[in-house]
Formats: structure tokens, C-alpha cells, sequence
């Protein structure tokens, strides 16, 4: 499809893969881009269904733009995505950061144009550790990346990415290739982008927002997932949601588009099935 441009005059970089069917809007996570769903749009597309996924601002071939990071932006720009394309009765799919995009829409939007939604390895509903969060992370986590960013945001990726995807002493879900491939895709972000959104993703509560879920309501998370630990996220979620279903992948890492792409598909593929 190319561009479309946002109500602050962004251009945003939207992929539109029209297998025929009802739409399927696809959101990356932190700080990947748009073709990290490709393994998953190419089967939803072959399937009859209009794969549709895009950069956001920030990353990818999207414009660097200084401001609009915070989640009310971000979501303003999905919402003139489903609006440029003419997408209606979709499906919403949030990888990681993404799925903070699926939250704030379902509740900013009143979930316009929308018949379901997926939450994959998703930060909802709340990742920082506060009182009434015990289950979350520390911001002592987060402050240390944000320094490690600054210093030596290379460096900091590519041990960052080795987590992501579940690489141990004895295990490697995915091929090198694959996380020199997500490295250097981040390196194409703006710094700026790359941490703001870490700020927005990290802080922001999503709690508010769970009721807003109207519409039937996949979440799929591993239980080895060190990036966004499943008890502050998937499974936090799946109690605030109504009508929705959590399928865990046992010992799976947070990167779940790739290292378990061909599960990830086919959990996809039978709920999209079910609308």
C-alpha cells in the first residue's frame, strides 16, 4: 500500500496483503518493525483474510518524528491506519508493545470497526512493579536499560535480542540470522523513538482499559518469557478480560513470531476461524 499520513502528518508505512477476506491488523513490538509478522501475514493472507501491519512511527520505514510516542498518539495513528485502508468487523493483533496499541484503541476508540482481538507476548496489562502490582518489574530494570541505551545502544541490542528470543547454553530457538536480522532493524529506529516508547511501554497502565474489551479475545504468552514475564501480563490479562482465552506456551521465550511461528500461525489461524 505504501504511506498513509496521521493527523499530525506522519507518514506511516502500511503493508496491505489482500487474500480476499476481512481485514487483520497486525502491531509490532519494541523495536522491531512491520515485517517481524511476516511468517503470520503471509499464512493470513493465503488463508483468505487481508493481512494488514505497518511501522510505527518511530521505526522501520515509518518517519522519525520527535514527538507522539505516548500511547494515545500511537493509537490515533491505528486508527488512521483501519481508517486510510477502509478496514471493517477486523481482527486486532498486538505483539509485545502492540498489544498496549490493541488496549487503547478497544477503550479510545470504544473498539470501532473491530470484532476481535489478539494479544501476543503483550506488555498489558501493566508492566512496572508498584504496590498494587507485585508482579511487575522493578523501574530500577528499566532505568539500567535506558542507560545502557544511551551509552551503547548496538551493544545493548545484541545481548538484548539473545533474551527476546530465548537463547541459553543449551538452547537457541531461533537462527543467528535471525537475531542479526532483528538487530539491524532496530539500528534503523531513531534513538529518540527507541526510547520513548520504552518509556510508554514500561509505565503505562493498561488496567483501565481492560473493560473496553468487548469482543472475543485471544492471548497467547510463554512461560519463559524474561522480556514481559508471563504473571504480570498474559496471565494478569486474561483476568481482566471478558470472553477471552489464554493459551501458554510452556518454556517459550518473549520473540514467539519467530521462535514458535508455525504454533503462533495455527492458534491464530483457528481463532480467526471462529469470528
Amino acid at each position: 500500500m505504501g504511506y498513509i499520513k496521521t493527523k499530525d502528518n506522519t507518514n506511516i508505512y502500511v503493508k496491505d496483503w489482500d487474500g480476499g477476506g476481512r481485514p487483520v491488523i497486525l502491531l509490532h513490538g519494541w523495536a522491531l518493525s512491520a515485517d517481524s509478522w511476516d511468517d503470520q501475514a503471509a499464512a493470513i493472507a493465503t488463508a483468505g483474510y487481508r493481512a494488514i501491519s505497518y511501522d510505527r512511527r518511530g521505526f522501520g520505514r515509518s518517519d522519525q518524528p520527535w514527538n507522539g510516542y505516548d500511547y494515545d498518539t500511537l493509537t490515533d495513528d491505528l486508527a488512521a491506519v483501519i481508517e486510510a485502508t477502509g478496514a471493517e468487523n477486523a481482527t486486532l493483533a498486538g505483539f509485545s508493545m502492540g498489544g498496549g496499541e490493541v488496549a487503547r484503541y478497544m477503550s479510545r476508540y470504544d473498539g470501532k470497526n473491530v470484532v476481535q482481538a489478539a494479544l501476543v507476548s503483550s506488555v498489558v496489562p501493566f508492566m512496572l512493579k508498584t504496590e498494587d502490582n507485585p508482579d511487575g518489574t522493578d523501574q530500577s530494570v528499566f532505568d539500567d536499560m535506558t542507560a545502557q541505551m544511551k551509552e551503547d545502544r548496538e551493544k545493548f541490542f545484541a545481548s538484548f535480542y539473545k533474551d527476546f528470543y530465548g537463547v541459553g547454553f543449551v538452547t537457541q530457538p531461533v537462527s543467528d540470522e535471525v537475531i542479526e536480522h532483528a538487530w539491524i532493524v532496530t539500528m534503523q529506529a531513531s534513538l529518540r523513538a527507541t526510547l520513548a516508547c520504552a518509556a510508554a511501554f514500561s509505565s503505562t497502565d493498561f488496567r483501565p482499559d481492560l473493560p473496553a474489551f468487548k469482543v472475543p479475545t485471544l492471548i497467547i504468552h510463554g512461560t519463559g518469557d524474561k522480556t514481559v514475564p508471563i504473571d504480570a501480563a498474559g496471565r494478569a490479562a486474561a483476568k481482566g478480560i471478558a470472553n477471552s482465552h489464554l493459551i501458554e506456551y510452556d518454556g517459550a521465550p518473549h520473540g514467539l513470531l519467530a521462535s514458535h511461528k508455525a504454533q503462533v500461525t495455527a492458534d491464530l489461524l483457528a481463532f480467526l476461524g471462529q469470528a
